[in-house]
């Protein structure tokens, strides 16, 4: 089942891998489209020729379906995307001694393609992009004879604002949905390891988190409790005769009858393997008789399809002793009694120290 489950989340991992590039395509849409409005505008002021026009409008319209189409049509779509990635930066380059250096979209273009591959959260990918930054820029200034013109007209700062606030806004928007889905998963996952997967009780490790609290409140405010242990009568059997997917319907329908008779306030749990501990908030007479009411409705328990099929299970309680500071005492106390009612016979309840035992 874990190896199963692992699986399942390893196929989930790589088709989100897959499909980085159908994600990220409307991001790179909107983000090339605003990044050229400014680079456009430069042009115009500085009466640039076709060829850089050409080219910008290439980068900013053309390039993000081309890039869509490279990664949907590889092999490795994945991988296709961060060389997609590669070449936004190293266009971007390209751009900034096209507008010969104008200095806010510039920043701007240079913050963006950075914030970009950092948000992807693919490792080294951002540090990497800047080296295709600084190669192309480097290539593209010596092309174009290190023109330098720094200054920012009110038009070029206008055209600038909406790469600044909307992909920004666009881009944070993605972020928190990402971060959302996570807190969805990350509950699931916390309800997973609350929850024992086959009985729907809680796992061990939750079960032993409650029933510390409660055993804290029984010293604090004396506040009655009783830790019932309960194993199921050759259970090793039933699983040889019947196999293991019959067992596991008698560990379920043994958890249902223990989560029926639980008092408000409990805490159940499953053990491992074919033992439960219920910690109930009574002592140990009202305790008992929730155990014989767990008893005797494993006793009844019948199984579509094997009408001769019966289980029992043995039961053994044991209030805390002023001597339990942790845990381990109490469910000592509990195994003890346990193990006198299994060797009296099995399907009894046994109470710690009182060696007294209800017979079926």
């Amino acid at each position: 089942m874990e190896q199963g489950s692992s699986t399942v989340a390893r196929a989930g991992s790589n088709a989100r891998l897959d499909s980085l590039h159908r994600r990220t395509h409307r991001l790179r849409t909107l983000g090339m489209a605003l990044g050229v409005l400014p680079v456009l505008v430069v042009l115009d002021e500085i009466d640039a020729g076709w060829m850089p026009w050409a080219w910008v409008l290439f980068c900013g319209l053309a390039w993000p379906q081309l890039a869509y189409l490279h990664a949907q049509c590889s092999r490795d779509p994945f991988a296709a995307e961060l060389r997609n990635f590669m070449v936004d930066s190293a266009m971007v380059g390209t751009l900034i001694p096209l507008m010969q250096f104008n200095l806010l979209p510039s920043v701007a273009l240079l913050a963006v393609t950075t914030a970009d591959k950092l948000n992807f959260g693919v490792r080294d990918l951002w540090w990497r992009s800047l080296i295709g930054v600084a190669i192309c820029l480097g290539l593209t200034a010596t092309l174009t004879g290190f023109a330098v013109r720094p200054a920012s007209s009110m038009a070029v700062v206008l055209a600038t604002l909406p790469i600044m606030v909307i992909h920004t806004l666009a881009v944070s928007l993605s972020s928190y949905r990402l971060i959302r889905r996570v807190q969805r998963q990350n509950l699931q996952l916390d309800e997973l390891n609350r929850q024992d997967t086959l009985t729907g009780l809680g796992s061990r490790k939750h079960w032993q988190e409650q029933v510390a609290a409660l055993l804290h409140r029984h010293h604090s405010q004396q506040q009655a409790a009783t830790l019932l242990l309960v194993d199921v009568d050759h259970f090793k059997s039933i699983n040889d005769r019947h196999g293991h997917a019959v067992g596991d319907d008698v560990l379920r329908g043994i958890a249902g009858v223990i989560r029926d008779a639980m008092p408000q306030g409990s805490h159940a749990g499953r053990l491992g393997g074919d033992e439960f501990a219920l910690a109930v908030p009574v002592a140990a007479d009202a305790a008992r008789q929730v155990a014989e009411g767990i008893r005797n409705g494993v006793d009844a328990l019948a199984f579509a399809g094997l009408p001769a099929l019966r289980c029992s299970v043995s039961i053994g309680l044991a209030e805390p002793q002023p001597a339990d500071a942790d845990l381990r005492g109490w469910m000592e106390a509990a195994d003890h009694a346990l193990y006198r009612a299994k060797s009296a016979g099995r399907n009894r309840v046994s109470i710690h120290a009182q060696a007294t035992f209800a017979q079926p």
